[in-house]
């Protein structure tokens, strides 16, 4: 599975964005979908999670209320809109996806097999 993010880039606080991540090949049922972030200097972060099979989310506390995720399973798409965006929102996103749906280690990039090339997110205060 390869997967293409996009959908990043510069906007105020406040404002909106959503990216997008595009995965070619075969997702199947079993599979965890998943947007992580890292900020400069920081560790790569769980951000939002769904799974394939049953649609099942999770987000970080920080997110909540204010990012959603979203699959496309006819496009092989998954989607985080997010709003309300700050200033502390501000670092590179990837995607990625794992090839289970267990909820123990969603939050953990080892677990993760695929990953896309990350999309800037910066939100200008």
């Amino acid at each position: 599975v390869q997967l293409q993010a996009s959908g990043g880039g510069l906007v105020q606080a406040g404002g909106f964005l959503r990216l997008s991540c595009a995965a070619s090949g075969t997702i199947y049922s079993s599979y965890t979908m998943t947007w992580f972030r890292q900020a400069p200097g920081k560790e790569r972060e769980f951000v939002a999670s769904v799974t394939w099979r049953n649609n099942k989310k999770d987000y970080v506390d920080s997110v909540k209320g204010r990012f959603a995720i979203s699959r496309d399973a006819a496009l092989n798409t998954v989607y985080l809109q997010m709003n309300s965006l700050k200033s502390e929102d501000t670092a590179v996103y990837y995607c990625a996806a794992k090839v289970d749906d267990a909820s123990w280690n969603r939050y953990g990039v080892t677990y993760y097999s695929y990953w896309g090339q990350g999309t800037l997110v910066t939100v200008s205060s």
